[in-house]
């Protein structure tokens, strides 16, 4: 009997930490947006928006290749468009509207 009371207790703890980790990992970024944008936009090409967002070796290549000669800035400008980016915690960043 007693195990299995462990074994319930155990099992909702699992439950909780479970939640916990979707709800963290679904979380906004505290980042702006519009920054994000405006640097996408005018420093992108050397990876400005890559360096806001936390990935500082991301920023370091797209900066030795241009991003990734025009390619990878376009990508960027898109998702960052979409609101589909993350941070480097894994926070989406939201558009404002």
């Amino acid at each position: 009997m007693n195990t299995e009371r462990q074994n319930k207790k155990y099992e909702h703890e699992r439950q909780e930490n479970w939640v916990a980790f979707l709800s963290k990992s679904a979380a906004e970024s505290e980042k702006s947006w519009n920054i994000l944008l405006f640097l996408s936009i005018f420093t992108g090409i050397f990876g400005g928006d890559r360096f806001y967002l936390g990935y500082i070796g991301l920023g370091m290549l797209k900066l030795v290749t241009l991003g990734g000669v025009g390619i990878w800035w376009l990508v960027d400008l898109i998702l960052i468009l979409l609101g589909k980016l993350r941070d480097a915690d894994g926070k989406i960043v939201r558009r404002p509207f």
